[in-house]
């Protein structure tokens, strides 16, 4: 489980939703209930398709994979 600021703005009848520390990661929603839902998912997809990017580059090459944890 991680944890990312989301930061939520009133834009007219809407709400716009982003991730302070994952560009790319961004929605809108009539209530705020659905902005953090859809925000959740968003930031899901942002990772998977960062993943993705990354297994792609360097497919076939000598790397080293490994997790990394850090506590800011």
């Amino acid at each position: 489980m991680e944890k990312f600021t989301a930061i939520f703005e009133r834009d007219g009848d809407y709400w716009i939703g982003y991730v302070e520390e994952l560009p790319g990661a961004n929605t809108q929603g009539v209530t705020l209930d659905e902005v953090r839902e859809n925000l959740r998912e968003a930031v899901s997809m942002v990772i998977e398709a960062n993943r993705e990017i990354v297994r792609r580059e360097y497919e076939g090459k000598n790397v080293v994979r490994e997790q990394l944890t850090v506590v800011i």
